[in-house]
C-alpha cells in the first residue's frame, strides 16, 4: 500500500521554514539537496542554486518534505498551490495505476517518468484541484 506524506512549496523560504519545523518537532533532516547540486545547476543563477531542491524531515512514521519554487522555472506559489500530497507506492505498477487514476479529469503537471534521483515520478492536480506527487523509489542496483 502506498504511503502518503505532505509536500510543501515555498517562495525561497524552505530552509528557514524547515529549520523552524526541526526546532519544533526535533530530529534531523534525512535528505537536503540544493539546486546547485542537481543536473539543472547550469541552467540557474547562483542565487537560485542555493535554494532547496528537496528536503525531508522525518516526524514519527511520516515525513514532511518541501522545495523552493523557482521563478526562473516559471513557478509561483500561491495559497492553495503550496502543498501537495506525496504518494509513495510499493511498486511501479501501483505508481502507474495511482497516477492514471488521479489524473482522470485533472491536469498533469509532469508526466510520470524516470528521474535523476532514481524514481518514477509525476505530478498533477486532480479534478478537484488537489495537488499530488507520485514517487516510486526504484530498487537500487547493486
Amino acid at each position: 500500500m502506498a504511503k502518503l506524506n505532505p509536500y510543501l512549496n515555498f517562495n525561497g523560504k524552505t530552509e528557514e521554514a524547515f529549520n523552524f519545523y526541526r526546532s519544533v518537532f526535533g530530529g534531523e533532516f534525512s535528505f537536503l539537496q540544493r539546486f546547485k547540486d542537481t543536473p539543472e545547476a547550469g541552467k540557474i543563477s547562483a542565487e537560485d542554486g542555493e535554494k532547496i531542491m528537496h528536503v525531508s524531515l522525518p516526524i514519527g512514521e511520516n515525513t514532511l518534505m518541501a522545495t523552493d519554487a523557482l521563478k526562473s522555472f516559471g513557478q509561483k506559489v500561491e495559497p492553495g498551490s503550496n502543498i501537495y500530497i506525496s504518494v509513495h507506492p510499493d511498486s511501479e505498477a501501483e505508481a502507474r495505476k495511482i497516477f492514471e487514476g488521479l489524473s482522470k479529469g485533472g491536469k498533469v503537471e509532469m508526466e510520470l517518468q524516470d528521474t535523476f534521483w532514481g524514481a518514477l515520478y509525476g505530478s498533477l492536480s486532480d479534478k478537484y484541484g488537489v495537488n499530488w506527487m507520485v514517487n516510486y523509489e526504484k530498487p537500487k542496483e547493486s
